[in-house]
């Protein structure tokens, strides 16, 4: 199914019509200079996820909803993405004419997945289980997302980087579930645990090679520095 059918899709499930110009608005959005892992591609492959475990939601309709806005707006420089990405779903819903009660779940969704805390609700797990799906993807997927995420972040310092990522992986991993619902646990846990490891073995490994660089080139610069001397 097309984003297009999709975006159609959703709405006949929540029984709207769909404000004009938003999933252009959308679609621009996700299609952002800057992006490389938070695109289009990214909601198809959600979107490919949540057919796979829509029954576990009890309103499936405000979790699809959830997920077209949950990255709407991603700024790497910025801390309140999911905030701004909220207020805009909970904006839609009110010009679609849907209950204001509808519009504080989906914001409450989006909320869900800035991934500080495990998910309670049911719809907040099948939503945060297909927004980290890609953990749990091939391991050639996972590491071509680890590159798009560095790339998302180039503006940070390889060191500080390495060093903030690793926090992030070492939290899902310390988790004693990584994946809240039955179906995604069975079908990506083992992988998901297995592509964590792999990057914080990667991680380390930079981290290591980059202080052995700073070390050699410490020691050549003293040498050169006594070779001035003896001159």
């Amino acid at each position: 199914m097309s984003l297009n059918q999709q975006w159609r899709s959703t709405w006949e499930r929540l029984g709207a019509a769909a404000p004009l110009g938003v999933f252009e608005e959308l679609i621009a959005a996700y299609g952002e200079a800057g992006r490389h892992y938070h695109t289009g591609r990214h909601l198809e492959e959600c979107f490919a996820q949540l057919e796979v475990v829509r029954g576990e939601a009890l309103r499936p309709g405000e979790v699809e909803l959830a997920l077209w806005f949950h990255d709407a707006i991603y700024d790497t420089r910025r801390h309140d993405n999911e905030q701004r990405s909220a207020e805009w779903a909970r904006a839609v819903v009110a010009q679609a004419g849907l209950d204001a009660a509808v519009g504080e779940r989906v914001a409450a969704l989006i909320m869900a997945t800035r991934h500080d805390a495990v998910p309670a609700d049911t719809d907040a797990r099948v939503l945060v289980d297909v927004d980290l799906s890609i953990l749990g993807a091939a391991p050639e997927r996972f590491d071509e997302y680890e590159r798009d995420v560095r790339r998302e972040y180039a503006w940070v310092p390889s060191v500080v980087f390495r060093r903030e990522r690793g926090k992030i992986l070492r939290r899902f991993l310390d988790r004693p579930r990584i994946f809240e619902t039955r179906i995604v646990g069975e079908a990506r846990e083992g992988a998901a645990r297995a592509n964590l490891a792999r990057s914080l073995r990667e991680l380390r490994r930079s981290r290591a090679a980059s202080r052995a660089a700073v070390a050699i080139a410490i020691v050549v610069l003293l040498i050169a520095g006594v070779w001035a001397l003896s001159a």
